[in-house]
C-alpha cells in the first residue's frame, strides 16, 4: 500500500492536511479520509510544508474552510483545487 500525502478527516472537510515532508508542486498526492478508511487522488497545485493545508475543491471569496468538520475560517482570496490554503489565503472569522 502506498503512503497518504494528505489526509482529510471528514467528508464535509473541503481541505486536507499535508503529512509528509518536501510536496512538491505537481505531485499526485494519496488522499485517505480517515472517517472510513477511503481515499482518492489530487494533485497538488504548489509546494506545501507538512501541516499545511490543501483545497479539495475550488473556494471562492467568502467561502467557508472546513477541517476536521469543523469552521476554521472565511476565504479572503480565491482558492483553486490543489492549491496551497494558509494566512494568506484564510483568515479567522473571529476578528
Amino acid at each position: 500500500m502506498s503512503v497518504p500525502q494528505l489526509l482529510v478527516h471528514d467528508h464535509k472537510d473541503n481541505v486536507g492536511v499535508v503529512v509528509v515532508e518536501g510536496l512538491k508542486a505537481g505531485t499526485d498526492m494519496l488522499c485517505v479520509i480517515t472517517e472510513d478508511n477511503s481515499d482518492f487522488h489530487l494533485t497538488s497545485r504548489h509546494d506545501v510544508p507538512i501541516g499545511h493545508k490543501v483545497a479539495l475543491v475550488d473556494l471562492k471569496v467568502g467561502d467557508t474552510v472546513i477541517k476536521y468538520g469543523q469552521d476554521i475560517g472565511k476565504v479572503v482570496a480565491p482558492i483553486a483545487r490543489g492549491e496551497h490554503v494558509h494566512v494568506h489565503n484564510l483568515k479567522t472569522k473571529r476578528w
